[in-house]
């Protein structure tokens, strides 16, 4: 007597591919999924208003402010190479470990910034150490030991934890923005719990064929996966773009409760589409995804300019799908072409996306500058567009002459 799947299961599975997803975790998978989730629910829950806490507490400009912040997230995302070997010398989950003491750290020191304001740049760099110390082992611990298969169910789902936080975490800040005391008191409490969560985790797996040889710190980029490196960059510099400027753009345009449920709504469509999209992104050559993934960046950015309602929610939709489509892919290309560990190519990648955003700063800043001098700032969504169009084709055809690097890594469609 031979068994078999029960249709309904099977044609469950073949109905949502996002589930098979949460079938290839483990258990300790799974509970690290829950803790990158409450990480970026307390990180998100401070960060997008310490802006306003630092100006209030400190009583500096705003121009003050956004040199602080600025340096915070360089520091952050500059050190992640350097942070991801330190993670492949002492192990995954010590370094999980780790990091999120310094997260409590954290707290505790923006408690004690209630007294002492000063006390809260210092944390605010702690926290921003914590998190360059937490994203590459949080990522390598979850594909450490899947398969070459089951790589993009694994990353969609660590990315759509970490995304369904970012989207939740700003929503329990505002509930407590007027006390703040409140606030990093629970944060300390909730970090405190995901130290002791992180304790408990099983370790991860040796390694088959024995532990390969760790590169000295001076060669962190060593083995980069350069195509996919300079594919990152460019998606966050575009991407960027429409994060930190589009504030900026809606405001007297759009109520602010509407902004920020478009917002919200964007990064819960990041959660949806990975998930749905892993096993398609999986099998997609790199160049065929960046086609899909930045055409869509480009009618968001178009839709961008209307400025109307419709617009810019019809914009943040496109771009769920085009950003969520490219993380996903430059990520899982870079581990098909890097000679380094997952962890070491999840730094090297979120030193991309540092550079990326750098970039997004200092030369869409300056446009975006010109543009509103010019009272034509409909017009910069247009030309952020254009570049989406552009420029893509041209960075991975010059990298990839300048690298060597083969995407045939990836299977065709």
């Amino acid at each position: 007597m031979t068994t078999s799947t029960p249709p309904s299961a099977s044609t469950g599975r073949r109905r949502f591919p996002a589930l098979q997803a949460w079938r290839v975790l483990t258990g300790a998978q799974l509970a690290l999924l829950v803790g990158g989730l409450l990480i970026n629910i307390g990180t998100f829950a401070v960060y997008p208003y310490l802006a306003v806490l630092l100006r209030e507490r400190l009583g500096i400009g705003i121009a003050q402010v956004g040199v602080i912040l600025g340096a915070a997230t360089l520091v952050q995302f500059a050190s992640a190479p350097f942070t991801a070997a330190f993670a492949e010398r002492i192990g995954l989950k010590r370094c999980l470990v780790l990091a999120t003491c310094l997260y409590t750290l954290g707290a505790l020191m923006y408690l004690g910034a209630m007294d002492e304001p000063a006390l809260m740049v210092v944390a605010l760099f702690v926290s921003c150490g914590a998190g360059a110390l937490y994203s590459p082992a949080y990522r390598a611990y979850l594909v450490q030991s899947a398969t070459a298969e089951q790589r993009p169910q694994v990353v969609s789902a660590g990315n759509a934890a970490s995304n369904l936080g970012i989207a939740l975490g700003p929503v329990a800040g505002a509930l407590f923005l007027r006390e703040p005391a409140l606030l990093f008191t629970l944060s300390t409490a909730l970090y405190s719990a995901l130290m002791a969560g992180h304790f408990l985790l099983r370790p991860e797996r040796p390694p088959e064929g024995g532990q390969p040889a760790v590169e000295p710190f001076r060669r962190v980029l060593h083995g980069l996966a350069r195509v996919p490196f300079a594919v990152t960059a460019l998606t966050h510099y575009l991407y960027m773009q429409f994060y930190q400027y589009l504030s900026v753009y809606a405001d007297g345009r759009l109520a602010t409760a509407l902004y920020g449920t478009i917002m919200m709504g964007y990064s819960l469509g990041l959660v949806v589409v990975q998930p749905l999209a892993a096993r398609w992104v999986g099998q997609t050559r790199h160049s065929v995804a960046m086609a899909i993934g930045f055409s869509f960046m480009a009618v968001g950015m178009a839709a961008f300019a209307t400025g109307c309602p419709a617009g810019v929610a019809a914009g943040a939709a496109a771009m769920s799908v085009g950003t969520g489509v490219l993380f996903l892919k430059n990520e899982l290309e870079a581990l098909a072409l890097s000679q380094r560990s997952a962890a070491v190519t999840f730094g090297q990648q979120r030193l991309a996306v540092g550079v990326g955003a750098l970039l997004s700063g200092v030369v869409g800043g300056t446009v975006y500058g010109l543009f509103e001098q010019a009272e034509l700032l409909p017009g910069f969504w247009l030309a952020v567009a254009a570049q989406c169009v552009l420029l893509p084709p041209l960075v991975f055809v010059a990298t990839r002459r300048l690298s060597g690097d083969k995407s045939m890594a990836s299977t065709a469609v």
